[in-house]
């Protein structure tokens, strides 16, 4: 089989398209013919070793994908041969992600996917969802499961809504009955934004607290916050008391300046949060929920609903790892096999 691989980290250029054995699905795992693999910023991250230390001599990339499941180890139901299936954290702790015709991974790390979502929903998934669904159930306040409903009456901000992150952050919290704003940068991203569903989009480059209290005057229940060291202090301008701060990442790096005592009014809760180390209750909840809302025709991916689709066939892996650390505007995806 044809798979990307990396022995040392580095830019992208460490990539190589080689062949491997098929593998063999062990006991409990399933092994997936891949039909699309998605691409993350974490992705590069990790090859690139500024997160993660690099835990095997040879690894595969990439957490995210889909295809269908054409092998099962023992103990996994032989019936789920030929199902259609979205992968998670295929790369986590182990060498072999999803940049690769086959991959191997424990059988609840591949959902079924239903018939009527395209693959390219699937590979889009994984990370951003379960990310968004992290941010949407951790306020003290609020619901610990996404459903209709779980959200009525809350009012959840998605600081940079045309990101992944921030796409499936409304999608998931207008599926759950949230009021939805969001920040961007421009005419363009607001566009995608409102294409995701966002109720209300402003422009943070001009007066966003004036904006987001003219639409929510009692304040935001929820943040979710994909810079906080840059726009820490417009949330804690908006946040209602008891209102959370999901933090899921710092893009640009900005320091983040406390001010503990607006904080101690508030009664912030500041929430940091990553997949990896959430917790096996609050990943399977997620996927549960995401898997949900995907069968309710929740979550679609392209232009059209706000998160465009920027595709590389498998041997320009490289330049879609470029694409993502330039920061691209929409999902990332490698197509891997047609089937």
């Amino acid at each position: 089989m044809k798979a990307i691989i990396y022995r040392e980290t580095g830019d992208a250029g460490v990539l190589q398209l080689v062949d491997r054995d098929l593998p063999a699905p062990g006991p409990g795992e399933v092994r997936v013919r891949v039909a699309v693999s998605g691409v993350n910023p974490t992705d590069w991250q990790a090859r690139s070793g500024v997160a993660h230390r690099k835990q095997f001599p040879e690894v595969t990339p990439h957490l995210d994908g889909a295809g269908v499941i054409d092998a099962v180890g023992a103990g996994v139901d032989p019936a789920r041969t030929g199902e259609r299936v979205w992968l998670l954290l295929a790369a986590a702790g182990r060498p072999t992600g999803t940049a690769a015709e086959f991959t191997v991974v424990p059988a609840d790390q591949a959902v079924p996917l239903p018939g009527e979502a395209s693959f390219d929903v699937g590979a889009s998934l994984g990370v951003p969802a379960l990310t968004a669904h992290r941010a949407l159930t951790v306020a003290e306040d609020g619901p610990r499961r996404l459903h209709p409903g779980a959200l009525d009456g809350k009012v959840v901000l998605a600081a940079g809504g045309a990101g992944a992150v921030g796409h499936a952050v409304i999608q998931l919290a207008r599926w759950a009955g949230a009021t939805v704003i969001t920040t961007v940068s421009g005419p363009e991203k607001a566009r995608l934004a409102a294409a995701a569903g966002a109720h209300h989009v402003i422009n943070y480059k001009g007066d966003p607290a004036a904006g987001i209290h003219g639409v929510a005057p009692d304040g935001v229940d929820i943040v979710a916050e994909v810079a906080l060291g840059e726009n820490l202090p417009l949330d804690l301008a908006v946040l209602r008391p008891r209102g959370t701060i999901s933090v899921y990442a710092n893009d640009g790096g900005a320091p983040v300046d406390l001010n503990v005592g607006r904080n101690l009014v508030l009664n912030t809760r500041l929430q940091f949060l990553v997949l990896f180390t959430a917790g096996p209750q609050a990943r399977a909840a997620a996927v549960e929920d995401v898997a949900a809302a995907v069968r309710a025709g929740a979550l679609p991916v392209g232009a059209e609903h706000g998160l465009p689709l920027l595709r590389f066939p498998l041997d320009r892996t490289a330049d879609a790892h470029r694409a993502v650390q330039a920061g691209a505007v929409g999902k990332v995806l490698v197509d891997v096999t047609c089937g």
